[in-house]
């Protein structure tokens, strides 16, 4: 009875209009069903998680909440009949309202969850495989452990950490939840070492730890919460690619942005972060937010965009990074991360699974449109992975096309000649499909989005990692493989150019000097740069380490002779 209920409900999800009443009877009736099997009861989730951000009417959106809100009892009870629950464990399903996520979280993670809920938190010693590891690291911990870690095997280490928590237990009057994993990370962080090296020793403990979430940080509970924000009840039909035009959006007003508080960019981290650890990610963007840095954009249709930037301290070296979280009538469907360099911006999408048959394409367009506006980005690259490079989802779902029919192109020319065949074959033979393995010749290189055509082929052999590539090299041949030694010759070498001394500058400017020096280093015609080229240079590094770095971008846009030297290096 589920399963043929179930297919009713995937077979009306996306019928709006007057097909309502139908739904609301189907739910009615699942309400009622007991479900035995965890795929089935997957299935059901996932169906009304969409539902919930594509609601048909309010009758709908109260009976899927309803729903939703019987999770947690209904994962309780498959558990108590001794019902195979490993398929809650997969990272595209997990998260579930009931279901706790077990994984080798990173410190940044784990530090952030001790802070968010520290009582729904444990160490999982079922999965630890290595205790040589805890050996090398805990006698720093716990008094006299190397007299039992250096020389004895099957050392118990979870009593040792019970002994050493102890008194944990007697200030809290009795054994405290989460006390371990705490009183873990109260050690790292006394550490007389930088976050960094405190991560680094950390995880490489790869301790298991276990997340029962509360349920509003679950899947299943999600929402981010706007007062402005009213539910986008859906009345006809979707927006589909065909009707989706990138250059068209692009060039479109641009949306509107809000900067959010430092408390309100805080609480969209918290989800942000929560989002992708029931699914097992973890994003660089929401791990490292800068919470002074948090954007929201309205697109319309029950869509919020949250922006979130990275602090100086934490930048890349040479591109700007930023992340963005999507919600669709408060339900997380996705995320965005964008990496960019001038005006080319690496752009990574992610849109849920359980989503995938919503609006992807317009969310897509508008998103581009949104950081079009924020950075003055105008290429938008794709690395092969998104497209299906060793990425058989990427195959199956045909990524390939859903980017190649909203503009982008391939920069390889052998692919290039191998897409208007395909084309060809598509527009005169009916019914034709491409195959699976000429999906994954496509897949072979990236693809890119040129809005201006002054700028077509400028970036198509440009790989950041040849930059990297080129100073590991010179680092090699010229300093023995000592990485400070090359950074101080380059840091000197462009303070002579440059004729300014950095002494007075703040730390992060500093950093971002040297991470300078080391790329300009390999410009062999640097001194012949003119004086306007210098001053424009030092402005540009001063804004890598500024409040905002979509300054940073759009300064360089406007630097012509390193951009140029940048693409010649990277190419």
């Amino acid at each position: 009875m589920p399963r043929r209920l179930l297919d009713q409900l995937d077979e009306l999800k996306t019928r709006f209009g007057s097909r309502g009443k139908g739904l609301q009877t189907i739910l009615e009736r699942l309400h009622r069903q007991n479900f035995t099997d965890a795929e089935e009861l997957i299935h059901y989730h996932e169906l009304l998680l969409f539902l919930r951000a594509y609601p048909h009417n309010a009758t709908v959106l109260h009976l899927v909440e309803r729903e939703l809100q019987t999770f947690a009892k209904r994962v309780v009870a498959l558990r108590e009949a001794d019902a195979d629950l490993s398929p809650l464990d997969s990272p595209e399903v997990s998260g579930i309202a009931g279901a706790p996520v077990t994984d080798t979280f990173s410190y940044y993670i784990v530090r952030w969850l001790v802070k968010l809920q520290p009582r729904r938190l444990s160490l999982d010693w079922d999965y630890f495989d290595n205790e040589y590891r805890l050996a090398a690291t805990w006698p720093r911990f716990m008094s006299l452990l190397e007299e039992d870690a250096f020389v004895e095997a099957n050392v118990p280490y979870d009593a040792w950490l019970s002994a050493a928590t102890a008194t944990v237990e007697q200030r809290s009057r009795g054994p405290r939840a989460g006390k371990d994993v705490s009183w873990l990370i109260e050690r790292f962080e006394s550490l007389a070492k930088s976050d960094a090296e405190k991560a680094e020793l950390y995880d490489s403990l790869k301790l298991f730890v276990r997340w029962s979430p509360s349920y509003r940080f679950t899947r299943t509970g999600m929402r981010a919460q706007s007062r402005a924000r009213r539910t986008f009840f859906h009345r006809g039909p979707l927006i589909q690619r065909r009707d989706v035009s990138l250059r068209r959006e692009l060039e479109a007003p641009p949306p509107r942005l809000t900067k959010l508080s430092a408390k309100q960019g805080a609480a969209i981290l918290d989800l942000t972060r929560a989002a992708s650890t029931d699914r097992y990610r973890e994003l660089y963007g929401f791990t490292h937010g800068d919470t002074a840095r948090v954007f929201k954009v309205d697109l319309g249709r029950g869509v919020e965009v949250f922006v979130v930037g990275v602090p100086p301290s934490l930048r890349l070296p040479l591109r700007a990074y930023h992340a963005a979280m999507i919600f669709k009538n408060g339900v997380a469907v996705g995320y965005f991360e964008g990496i960019s360099l001038f005006e080319r911006m690496e752009s990574g999408f992610n849109l849920y699974y359980t989503f995938r048959d919503g609006e992807t394409a317009w969310l897509y367009a508008r998103i581009l449109s949104i950081f079009h506006q924020l950075l003055g980005v105008t290429v938008f690259s794709i690395d092969p992975y998104q497209i299906g490079y060793e990425n058989a989802e990427g195959i199956e779902s045909g990524a390939f096309w859903f980017y190649r029919k909203l503009g982008f192109r391939p920069t390889k020319p052998e692919i290039m000649k191998l897409v208007l065949r395909e084309e060809q074959k598509l527009a005169t033979r009916r019914g034709y499909r491409t195959s699976a393995a000429t999906l994954r010749k496509l897949a072979e290189g990236p693809m890119i989005f040129e809005l201006a055509e002054t700028q077509s082929g400028d970036w198509d052999r440009f790989q950041v990692r040849n930059i990297g590539l080129a100073a590991a090299r010179r680092t090699a041949a010229k300093y023995r493989g000592n990485v400070e030694r090359f950074r101080a010759y380059a840091t000197k070498r462009l303070s002579r150019v440059s004729g300014v001394h950095t002494n007075d500058w703040r730390p992060a400017e500093r950093e971002a000097f040297s991470n300078f020096a080391m790329t300009l280093s390999l410009v062999d015609d640097l001194d012949d740069w003119t004086r306007t080229e210098k001053q424009a240079l030092l402005k540009i590094i001063r804004a890598k380490a500024g409040a905002d770095e979509g300054k940073y971008l759009q300064q360089m846009q406007h630097h012509s002779r390193l951009r140029a030297a940048i693409i010649k290096l990277g190419s």
